[in-house]
């Protein structure tokens, strides 16, 4: 026994790890964590889908209500909060793009500048996160509180799936409330930046204004925003539901649990976005 234990090395006095190798052990880590949660997202999303595709007509009228409620929830009870962000980024961002056009005069490219800014980026982009910050942060609690209180376990004993219950609903919801809000999102942005540019003597007519943006405006732009909005109503939707749902979670747990659903979302929404800037650049 001696001689075995003169061989073994003495681990308390082992020289400590190099910095470049903990680094590196640290950066593996973090992508084999990345991995595993891309595979879960994945899974869950074909799983949310196919649940879709074959209950679509089942329980309707008891999916229709909550469908509509999650809409009043995620859509018409934040038309206030999108009213104000809308009129702010008007007067501070759209008025003083046409008043500098104007100055140099570059008038006439108003129209399309404002459907690249509002219409493309801005206005799917803004209503999305603060559905996200408003509605979405709220899914995780609600659905990881219902789990570790085991309410998720007992739809299963009723027989009543649980990706069909809580998570269809959300995601037809939010997919619309994302693109109704959107839509009026850049109503009210362009006509707020215009009046601001009014108000500072911009000689730009409402008509040559509008007129503009009905040229620089295609149907392109009009299904492709659709397609963005909704796509990011989809993300935020599984994302949120992933993190309340998919794995068993503490009360204490929920917490973290909202705030990498938050982070993922975002990311997630910024990764979509760009993929549809490269789509409008081919186009």
């Amino acid at each position: 026994m001696e001689s075995s234990s003169a061989n073994l090395p003495d681990l308390e006095h082992a020289p400590p790890v190099p910095l470049p190798f903990r680094q590196l052990d640290a950066i593996g880590r973090s992508i084999i964590r990345f991995l595993q949660t891309a595979q879960g997202l994945i899974a869950f999303t074909l799983i949310t889908l196919g649940v879709a595709v074959t209950k679509f007509n089942a329980s309707s009228r008891l999916i229709h209500p909550l469908i509509s409620s999650q809409i009043y929830r995620a859509g018409l009870h934040l038309l206030p909060m999108i009213s104000f962000l809308a009129c702010a980024l008007g007067l501070m961002i759209i008025g003083q793009t046409v008043a500098l056009l104007t100055r140099v005069g570059a008038q006439n490219l108003a129209g399309t500048v404002m459907v690249t800014v509002v219409v493309r980026e801005l206005g799917p982009l803004a209503a999305a996160l603060l559905v996200l910050a408003r509605a979405g942060a709220a899914y995780v609690i609600e659905l990881g509180t219902a789990r570790a209180l085991g309410e998720v376990e007992a739809l299963e004993a009723l027989c009543i799936d649980p990706i069909h219950y809580l998570v269809i609903p959300r995601m037809v919801g939010l997919a619309l409330a994302i693109f109704s809000l959107t839509v009026y999102f850049i109503i009210v942005t362009l006509v707020s930046g215009y009046l601001f540019a009014f108000v500072q003597d911009v000689p730009l007519l409402p008509g040559d204004y509008f007129k503009q943006l009905a040229v620089a405006l295609t149907w392109e732009d009009f299904a492709l925003l659709a397609l963005k909005t909704c796509g990011f109503g989809v993300i935020i939707t599984v994302v949120t539901c992933y993190q309340g749902l998919a794995q068993p979670l503490r009360l204490e747990q929920v917490s973290g649990a909202t705030t990498r659903a938050v982070v993922q979302s975002v990311v997630a929404c910024v990764l979509l976005d760009v993929l549809f800037i490269i789509i409008y650049l081919v186009m």
